[in-house]
């Protein structure tokens, strides 16, 4: 099993940039791809972006495509979503979520989830 705790949230410009961070608990971290959603007041949640298992392959949503970036260092068991250019439509709760082996994009996909990091982006 993993237990996730997200942080680095907060209030930022239009325009600005945030570094979010997954940090994993568990020992089988380098099994999960790992992935990034976002759910904003009234609406579903939504894909943001997935990372596979060794970092190789990822992918975006076409709303964060070119400014946002997912990484991940395995040997700190921590996912990170760098997000630059932020606009307003940003605006969300952003969750981590983890599931095994592969990157998916639905969140019924996902085996595990942190409480979630409140991003919000003034005009």
């Amino acid at each position: 099993q993993v237990q996730l705790v997200e942080s680095g949230g907060g209030l930022v410009q239009a325009g600005g940039s945030l570094r979010l961070s997954c940090a994993a608990s568990g020992r089988t971290f380098n099994n999960y791809a790992m992935g990034w959603f976002r759910q904003a007041p009234g609406k579903e949640r939504e894909f943001v972006a997935a990372i596979s298992v060794s970092g190789g392959r990822n992918n975006y949503a076409d709303s964060v495509k070119g400014r946002f970036t997912i990484s991940r260092d395995n040997a700190k068991n921590t996912v990170y979503l760098q997000m630059n250019s932020l606009k307003p439509e940003d605006t969300a709760v952003y969750y981590c979520a983890a599931r095994k082996l592969v990157p998916a994009t639905a969140p019924t996909a996902y085996d595990y989830w942190g409480q979630g990091t409140q991003v919000t982006v003034s005009s």
